[in-house]
């Protein structure tokens, strides 16, 4: 290659860069923009604020089975057409939620469906990586440098989202409010259609139907089953049944996959020697950097002179709570390429891994004044920041030339069913304890706490201990 070739591939892949990076600002604007104002969307839409939790469901449900499916029509059909298709449809989604409080009646279930349509966001960073992957000559150097930057981008899209919609809650009605991340959404389209170049010719192939009804199935079944234990409790057999039948579903799934040839979820480069290692740690650390958040929140505004912990905390301070997170995670995430040169991509993430090990271990013991939840938050945050941004980039350097869409996106699917497990296991942990005479009714046990930074502890340890133990395989060895 000569050193002019060189240079214009370099500016290509900077310009690539560059607008994917406006979309990851979109992606952290919508992560970012609703959880401050929750409450107000509640009362706008005439619901109580347990209600909440159905527009998480939704969006967790609808990312899970959207992600396998838009990878493999984007391995088909090229990552940019589906990026573009992934866009219009949250722009949609996103524009729904906002005209929802003026539905009437039907504003909630308008609202539900509006945030599942959003959930197709989730496949972005993914598919980006699979771009840049592509426009990098496949260098896995340089394409982990892109993706710590395109994730450096997303964190600082959710502190301006977090931010903004905390400033603006209180000075414009909600509709209007909700508008802004659906505008932001929309102008991202245009900077997807004028800054990524067109896809090179479709690969042949097709989308594996039975394959697609079988995955949608299992994971209805499966995430009904962990939506039902929040609502029946763990002691109703229904929950349990749901869970079951999604599991034998999934083992039919693997069944009629191994016999197609084109799957959807292609089970030989998911238990590649190179691939599974990543797929579990992102399985393992959605149950962190998706679980814990709302455990994490609800104990900071805990007052300890009724309840005996927490921190008695406001919402602003909860609010640079929040931002701290995001500050480290971005952090983590430009230290990527650094720790990548310094030790290997596969070292990186045990060391990315340990970190939030570390991090969430530091609860246990030093969980009662504000300095020491900024101090364990800070160090979660870093290696949090670290497993995000090298996750997609390890599955696509580990993963076939065809299929690089499909591993990269499913770190985010597998990511999402780890939050969804932790989250249901979460709430029965913090089930509210107290008669109505006890003024900490309706506060959660401690040990229901203790439970949870126990158990993102122990699964980010895993996690650690899985990539360092897969030692001959993971790639960046």
């Amino acid at each position: 290659m000569t050193r002019a070739t060189a240079q214009a591939r370099a500016q290509t892949l900077f310009a690539v860069v560059g607008a994917l990076s406006v979309v990851e600002v979109a992606s952290g604007v919508l992560q970012g923009f609703y959880t401050p104002v929750f409450s107000d969307v509640a009362r706008a839409l005439g619901i109580g604020d347990g209600d909440v939790n159905w527009f998480e469901a939704a969006q967790l449900v609808a990312s899970a089975l959207l992600v396998p499916v838009l990878a493999r029509l984007a391995d088909l059909h090229g990552h940019r057409r589906v990026l573009l298709a992934s866009t219009a449809v949250t722009a949609l989604g996103t524009w729904v939620m906002a005209v929802a409080p003026a539905t009437g009646p039907a504003g909630f279930a308008v609202f539900v469906a509006g945030s599942a349509l959003q959930g197709a966001y989730v496949v972005w960073l993914p598919l980006e990586v699979a771009i840049v992957h592509r426009r990098a000559a496949a260098d896995d150097h340089r394409t982990r440098r892109a993706a710590g930057v395109l994730v450096a981008f997303l964190q600082l899209g959710v502190l301006a989202g977090a931010l903004s919609s905390g400033a603006l809650v209180t000075v414009l009605p909600v509709p209007v409010l909700l508008a802004l991340p659906a505008l932001v959404v929309t102008v991202c389209l245009a900077v997807v259609w004028w800054g990524v170049e067109p896809d090179a010719v479709r690969v042949p192939g097709r989308l594996d139907l039975p394959g697609l009804g079988l995955l949608t199935t299992a994971l209805l079944l499966v995430m009904g089953g962990l939506v039902a234990v929040r609502v029946l409790g763990p002691g109703s057999a229904l929950p349990w049944l749901l869970v079951l039948a999604g599991l034998a579903a999934g083992w039919l799934l693997v069944r009629v996959e191994a016999r197609q040839p084109e799957p959807l979820l292609d089970v030989p480069v998911l238990t590649a020697p190179g691939q599974w290692p990543v797929q579990a740690t992102a399985f393992l650390s959605g149950m962190s950097v998706l679980g814990a958040q709302i455990p994490l929140s609800t104990f900071a505004r805990a007052d300890p002179a009724v309840t005996g912990y927490g921190l008695g905390a406001s919402a602003s301070f909860v609010s640079v709570l929040i931002g701290l997170y995001v500050l480290t995670l971005l952090t983590g995430a430009l230290l990527l390429p650094v720790l990548s040169r310094w030790l290997g991509g596969r070292r990186a993430m045990a060391a990315g891994a340990a970190t939030v090990a570390v991090g969430y271990a530091l609860w246990l013991p030093f969980h009662d004044t504000a300095a020491q939840a900024l101090t364990n938050m800070a160090v979660a945050g870093v290696g949090s920041g670290l497993l995000v941004a090298a996750l997609p980039a390890a599955a696509v350097a580990a993963a076939p030339a065809d299929r690089t869409g499909f591993a990269a996106g499913m770190t985010n699917s597998t990511k999402t069913v780890g939050g969804a497990i932790a989250s249901a296991v979460f709430a029965v942990s913090l089930a509210s304890t107290g008669g109505i005479d006890d003024p900490a009714a309706g506060s959660a046990p401690l040990s229901g706490y203790l439970a949870v930074w126990s158990v993102c502890a122990a699964a980010a340890a895993l996690a650690a201990v899985i990539l360092l133990s897969a030692r001959p395989a993971v790639p960046g060895h």
